[in-house]
């Protein structure tokens, strides 16, 4: 059963119905990012996702008392966004065509697999790539995007040269872009979208 910040998400459920904002608070922490990502696959616009989760969770507190108990809110939170974000489209005027091919690539893509944004899960495929790059790439790519140091003072604290951090930072890179490539909101966690 999963659990948020030691609190088991069943429980913050509860609390939520009897009105607790601190348990909404909580749960939306927890559900925010990766429902901002994954509205994000749709909308291809980073503003107009939040918007579409900030809403969401501006209804869903205004009938928090109407809540289903149940273990978790998962399903729940990302059907809702998948709805809004398809709505905000059909707003748009996309053309039916390519709001059918979005429809069908949510349904069967990789990208879309809600598992993907629950901070756990995703932490998980994170982890996962970092652990394929070669022990030093690896070490120094931590440093820096895990640790927030600058590539200077890698290199001040592994005996080497600014230059050599910056080329094992732009190797760790290009292997975590061909990795997570069916994964692209994921690249925003590790800071490599824009390298």
């Amino acid at each position: 059963m999963l659990t948020i910040h030691g609190i088991f998400e069943k429980d913050l459920i509860i609390r939520l119905k009897e009105g607790d904002q601190t348990a909404f608070e909580l749960l939306f922490h927890f559900y925010y990012p990766g429902l901002v990502i994954y509205a994000s696959q749709f909308t291809a616009d980073r503003a107009e996702a939040e918007e579409i989760v900030q809403d969401f969770f501006v209804r869903f507190w205004q009938k928090h008392q109407q809540i289903l108990l149940s273990d978790s809110l998962k399903n729940y939170f990302f059907s809702s966004i998948r709805n809004g974000s398809l709505n905000y489209l059909k707003h748009k005027k996309i053309e039916a065509n390519y709001l059918k091919e979005i429809y069908d690539l949510s349904n069967e893509h990789l990208a879309y697999d809600t598992n993907l944004y629950i901070e756990s899960e995703l932490q998980e495929k994170i982890k996962h790539s970092i652990d394929l790059l070669p022990e030093k790439c690896r070490e120094i790519f931590m440093m820096s995007r895990i640790r927030g140091l600058k590539n200077e003072e890698i290199a001040i604290e592994l005996n080497l040269s600014k230059r050599t951090v910056e080329t094992q930072i732009s190797n760790a890179i290009k292997v975590l872009r061909v990795e997570l490539k069916d994964y692209a909101g994921l690249l925003i966690f590790l800071g490599i979208h824009h390298f």
